[in-house]
């Protein structure tokens, strides 16, 4: 009926990966404007890394459901629902709530997958592209010629990213992330990979660009924003997004921590001016009301998938009683690409069970 049960995550309280946990819930049928989802695939984020430890912002306090994307089938539709049908493949973007079988969404927070796209490239494109795109052109002014910085480049807003910059002419990527995957990295278009880890990425740019570059995504937070900062060329445009330094491990390092925030970036609007530099800051999770914005660049990503410039890169599928393994692989940064949960056991484990 309407109220069966379904599958959940559920993150029960704050700390280790422990807290993640899978119960079942009861929904009902979506309500007015809203449409009824299947899910088959859901996308992991650093949010919900930061959610769980208690550092997100913009998740309701436990137990609650976390997942900020997910894709899947319209099952069913609300009243007055017009631009939606049962059996549409579709993507869903929300404040938190995705990682579960059934969701019930509002239309407006769906978006049809385009001819050929898998359901984990569905899951894996909203919000690392959204995010890529309006950092690298809304805020960026990304043109031809340019240079760029990219932190964690082989995750999943620095995988939309480089691939993003190579929609443009001649830009030059610098991309940090530990040396394992550089080769990956130099294939899909990083000119010049950084080992964070032994290096110091500011000076290994100034090297190259002495100068330094136009663009700085920062998703780091604290003295990374400053070092960011100071690498910007005269126009250049720092875009910073996340406190991805907060993240230290699986206990929160709390003198980590302190000092990241002790060495917390801050300037001035005087300072801005004798710079000729502009600082910026995007959160897409505080874009909730702005339906047409975000409508529109996802109309323009959805373009670019079909015309083959943009391909979600899948690190890693987990099913959902992996969720902890799916964070540790996050958390510690061994993804290249996009990790990915779906509902039901991977397709090998349900055939073992059948011989």
């Amino acid at each position: 009926g309407e109220a069966a049960e379904h599958r959940a995550l559920v993150l029960t309280g704050f700390g280790g990966y422990d807290k993640v946990k899978v119960q079942a819930r009861r929904g009902g049928g979506p309500r007015p404007g809203e449409v009824s989802v299947r899910v088959r695939a859901c996308g992991l984020n650093f949010a919900d890394l930061l959610a769980r430890q208690g550092l997100y912002d913009r998740l309701p306090p436990p137990p609650v459901c976390p997942g900020m994307e997910c894709a899947g089938t319209v099952r069913a539709l609300g009243d007055g629902v017009r631009d939606r049908q049962v059996g549409d493949k579709v993507m869903v973007l929300a404040r938190s709530g995705l990682w579960q079988e059934v969701v019930n969404v509002p239309a407006s927070q769906t978006f049809l997958m385009p001819e050929g796209m898998s359901f984990e490239e569905a899951a894996a494109l909203l919000v690392n592209y959204i995010t890529a795109y309006m950092i690298l052109f809304d805020f960026g002014n990304l043109r031809p010629n340019q240079s760029v910085l990219i932190h964690m480049a082989a995750g999943g807003v620095g995988t939309a990213a480089i691939q993003l910059c190579k929609t443009v002419e001649n830009v030059t990527i610098f991309g940090t992330a530990s040396a394992s995957k550089h080769e990956s990295l130099k294939e899909s278009g990083v000119a010049h990979p950084i080992d964070y880890r032994t290096m110091d990425y500011a000076e290994e740019v100034r090297k190259i660009s002495p100068k330094g570059v136009d663009i700085v995504l920062d998703p780091l937070g604290g003295s990374d924003t400053s070092k960011g900062f100071n690498l910007l060329k005269p126009m250049g445009k720092l875009i910073t997004y996340g406190i991805a330094n907060l993240l230290t491990g699986q206990k929160k390092n709390l003198m980590a921590m302190a000092k990241t925030w002790w060495n917390q970036f801050s300037i001035n609007a005087l300072q801005l001016l004798h710079h000729n530099k502009a600082v910026c800051g995007y959160h897409l999770g505080y874009m909730d009301e702005e339906v047409e914005l975000i409508g529109g660049v996802v109309a323009k990503l959805v373009s670019l998938y079909s015309l083959g410039k943009i391909k979600p890169k899948i690190d890693s599928v987990w099913p959902f009683d992996q969720v902890a393994d799916a964070m540790r692989q996050m958390q510690e940064k061994k993804n290249v690409g996009k990790v990915i949960l779906v509902p039901e056991a991977a397709k090998e484990e349900s055939k073992k069970e059948e011989n």
